[in-house]
């Protein structure tokens, strides 16, 4: 085969663990909202340098850029192959992409061809593995089967699909992977969310391990975690199928959420910050009640009355009328939030 060559997403994307390395030469900024899984950026043209060559072709002429870049371009692949790439044998195999034209990353999949190495470009670049994996989401949500797990908020549905994947269930954790517990107050204090686009690059990164034979166990989500939307015919399939009724006694909830939300317990301004989106909902006499017990420190109560007054009514509302098979749940009750209960729980599951 002559090298580089100029592969389909088909061809590589299927497979990426052929490759010995995925390499992003799109800039940083690029890159930081979202790249194949697995990929390590090698920018040829940095954030400055693409805005340096984009001005100068608007101000002066195509050529002149083009010049510009190739010597930038030149300079940043022999910064790559010395700081990176220096030891890498003659078999070491990668995958090379840009944005969509190739012109970036054809530039330095010829020099590292020349070089010897087997060097793979994908054809259409970083907007045809978009289309891939949009596609392939679609494929994978109608070809494997889902359990979803319902309950309330605080139910320990996150902890319950933590235990089956480290019983080794299939398990699809899309608040993991949003960053986000999917509520008003569900932010992670230590993660930012991942755009829209990372997001469903986690999902396909994820759904493309998975075997059609074995269910696939997933938390009742809404369509929207945080500022992530589940993907249409994903949210679709998972609303149609067969639900696992989590039950767990009120205490216990408050218990499980006082750990689970510990900033907020650490830091409770923070909370009463987050309450004032609920004014819409509550009216402001309420969130004016609700940072009171806040800042007094009485967050047990206040956990239970956010229970009580705001998560059970809403997540009724939403559970019985968007997941079709809840009737018919399997019921499976928590003794309690210890880690024991939830791998009974998950081995009751799995056997």
């Amino acid at each position: 085969m002559k090298y580089p060559a100029l592969v389909t997403a088909d061809a590589c994307l299927i497979q990426l663990e052929q490759y010995d390395s995925i390499i992003d030469v799109r800039s940083e900024s690029e890159y930081a909202l979202d790249h194949i899984p697995g990929a390590i950026n090698c920018p040829v043209l940095n954030n400055a340098q693409r805005i340096e060559v984009g001005t100068l072709y608007k101000q002066s002429s195509a050529f002149d850029a083009k010049k510009l870049g190739a010597a930038l371009v030149a300079q940043n692949v022999a910064h790559h192959l010395e700081h990176h790439f220096r030891d890498h044998t003659r078999d070491w195999k990668p995958l090379i992409y840009c944005w969509r034209g190739g012109n970036r990353s054809g530039a330095m999949a010829h020099i590292l061809a020349k070089i010897g190495w087997p060097v793979h470009q994908l054809d259409g670049g970083y907007k045809e593995y978009r289309r891939f994996i949009t596609q392939q989401i679609n494929q994978q949500a109608q070809k494997l089967s889902f359990q979803v797990i319902c309950g309330p908020t605080g139910s320990g549905k996150s902890r319950l699909l933590q235990t089956l994947a480290a019983q080794g269930a299939q398990v699809l954790d899309l608040e993991k992977l949003a960053a986000h517990r999917g509520s008003v107050l569900g932010n992670f204090p230590t993660e930012s969310q991942p755009t829209q686009k990372m997001f469903e690059s986690r999902i396909w990164e994820t759904l493309r391990h998975f075997v059609s034979d074995r269910p696939v166990y997933v938390e009742s989500e809404s369509k929207k975690i945080g500022n992530c939307r589940v993907p249409e015919l994903l949210m679709e399939k998972m609303r149609a199928s067969p639900c696992i009724a989590l039950e767990l006694s009120s205490e216990s909830r408050v218990q499980l959420l006082m750990e689970d939300y510990a900033h907020f317990v650490q830091q409770p301004h923070l909370l009463s910050l987050q309450l004032d989106h609920l004014i819409t909902l509550h009216g402001r006499e309420k969130i004016k009640r609700w940072h009171g017990l806040a800042e007094a420190g009485y967050l047990t109560n206040l956990v239970h009355e956010l229970l009580t007054e705001h998560y059970d009514p809403a997540y009724l509302r939403s559970i019985q009328r968007n997941f079709l098979q809840l009737s018919s749940a399997q019921s499976l009750t928590l003794a309690n939030i210890s880690s024991n209960a939830f791998l009974q729980a998950a081995n009751a599951l799995l056997s």
